[in-house]
């Protein structure tokens, strides 16, 4: 029996990093899912923005700043392109002059990659793109656990009268029956508000709320080890906006809140995710106009990196050897 050969990103010994194809991690493109365990794809959108645009970007330049990453997991052990068949399979083609055609030809989009079998890592643009999202893992799965991390809890009922934008998705979601109620967690929200119900939507319907301020200070591998636990086999989507990072790590983005977590919290959350059943997952609302230096983008490569790292058919811990702090 031959040996299946998978895909592997392009490494820096044998192209310079600033060369090479453009794609995330300088991996093999698709023009599509077929034959794929996993698949980075773009939504380059922002017109589901309410303050700061630029998202629409925000795919082209975190596929540039990925090409740093290397193959293996060095903190966790986690060898993804040794186990899975991975490739980025392009942007999906949005209509850019009309929002509410938009979320259906993601959805439809969607409903393609997950017939094919593949799971999909999304390079957003903006948060509205998760709600067509989920309605194609509920297609394919049936309602799904939800693990949300932001510095918003985005159950608007409208925002200037429309039902699609930035800040709506999990409440259209949730009228759609997309999500298990008792397994949906936002984490790292802050800022302020128009009243205690901006937070409060999601716990009358069972959510579990984690504010940013609980969070401050403190490592989040327990309470990510308690998610995994109450979540379970039920298949689970993470949604990863960057503006639940502080800006000091992440400035970057369209609508800033100070007090948000750090990288090395965002890092154990994603992380924190190895052992789900994980249908797939998304990181956006990257603004490179905002993001100069690319260190935004930078942290959104890695941490979609990650998510590929902890995809079911991953192993953790492989050969990794810990060191020793003294005193």
């Amino acid at each position: 029996m031959t040996a299946r050969r998978f895909n592997q990103p392009l490494g820096g010994n044998e192209m310079p990093r600033f060369a090479g194809p453009a794609t995330m991690m300088r991996l093999p493109s698709a023009p599509d899912a077929a034959g794929l365990d996993a698949c980075f794809v773009g939504v380059p959108m922002d017109i589901g923005t309410s303050n700061r645009s630029g998202t629409r970007h925000g795919p082209r330049q975190i596929r540039a700043e990925s090409c740093m990453l290397r193959p293996y997991n060095m903190a966790t052990g986690a060898a993804p392109f040794e186990h899975l068949q991975v490739a980025d399979i392009g942007d999906v083609a949005i209509n850019t002059f009309d929002l509410k055609k938009t979320v259906g030809i993601i959805a439809q989009a969607f409903d393609a990659i997950l017939a094919a079998g593949a799971v999909p890592l999304t390079l957003g643009g903006d948060h509205t793109l998760t709600w067509p999202i989920l309605r194609a893992m509920k297609a394919r799965h049936g309602p799904v656990a939800l693990i949300h991390v932001d510095a918003h809890a985005d159950i608007n009922e409208h925002m200037f009268g429309e039902p699609a934008a930035h800040g709506c998705p999990f409440r259209r979601a949730w009228e759609e029956g997309c999500l298990v109620d008792d397994k949906v967690f936002q984490i790292g929200l802050r800022g302020t508000g128009y009243a205690p119900e901006d937070f409060d939507w999601g716990r009358d319907r069972g959510w579990t709320v984690i504010q940013a301020e609980e969070c401050w200070h403190r490592s989040l591998a327990p309470l990510i080890a308690d998610i995994r636990a109450r979540i379970g086999e039920t298949p689970v989507y993470l949604s990863f906006d960057i503006d639940a990072l502080d800006p000091a790590f992440a400035p970057g983005t369209g609508t800033v809140e100070i007090g948000g977590l750090t990288i090395w919290q965002g890092l154990e959350l994603v992380r924190g995710c190895a052992g789900l059943n994980l249908v797939g997952a998304d990181l956006v609302e990257v603004s490179p106009p905002y993001d100069p230096s690319g260190n935004t983008a930078l942290v959104a490569a890695n941490l979609l990196y990650e998510m590929l790292c902890v995809l079911p058919g991953v192993p953790q811990g492989t050969n990794v050897r810990k060191g020793e702090i003294s005193g």
